[in-house]
């Protein structure tokens, strides 16, 4: 118990220090560094409660995907670093209004957290599974995929909607550029492929 108190310590100390560290930084590399640093503490810290899955899935949505995109397209573009500190103080009120909101919201959620713990193992008593029976990813595969399964399956096509019409927005037909068509060099013939030219002996083309 001690050294789980301990790590918990840790974890959260560096979580809080990384996620200042993102703020304050000045380079925007080292911001992005910083954030791939809070969200495996943070994933640590899920381990820490058994929330294995949620752990992975932060590790490997957050910092696999996400994360890299950031410092992929921070390292691709030339950001003046002077022009980007002008005017802080200028949106430091509104910040600061949506800080307290999401800290408004955050101790909401904690409030309301203990009243549905009933609920969600009234949830799994309907399902006929016991929560302490199986590990925590099972568990949460048999919710999702029973009592949740249509609205998993709407959220997965909404979000093929949101990547086919992103798809759609971005693609843009340039006038004038050859492009390779594979089709028709498979199927292409001897006749069109080369030329066949005679030429007399001791004589040029």
């Amino acid at each position: 118990m001690l050294l789980q108190a301990l790590a918990f310590y840790v974890f959260a100390a560096i979580v809080v220090a990384s996620g200042t560290m993102v703020v304050v930084s000045r380079n925007p590399v080292y911001s992005v560094l910083f954030l791939i640093l809070a969200f495996f503490n943070a994933a640590a810290l899920f381990v820490l409660i058994g929330a294995e899955f949620i752990a992975m899935i932060l590790v490997i949505v957050y910092v696999g995907a996400v994360a890299v995109l950031f410092l992929f397209v921070v390292m691709m573009l030339d950001i003046n670093i002077a022009r980007l500190k002008e005017g802080f103080l200028d949106y430091l009120p509104i910040g600061a209004m949506i800080g307290a909101a999401m800290l408004a919201e955050i101790l909401f959620g904690i409030g309301v957290w203990g009243s549905g713990t009933s609920d969600t193992v009234q949830a799994f008593n309907r399902a006929g599974i016991q929560p302490m029976a199986v590990e925590n990813t099972r568990a949460i595969g048999q919710v999702l995929y029973t009592q949740y399964f249509y609205l998993f399956q709407t959220a997965g096509v909404v979000l093929l909607v949101a990547m086919i019409g992103a798809i759609v927005l971005t693609l843009r037909r340039r006038p004038g550029v050859r492009r390779q068509r594979a089709s028709d060099q498979l199927y292409r013939t001897k006749e069109e492929a080369m030329t066949v030219v005679k030429v007399a002996s001791r004589e040029g083309v």
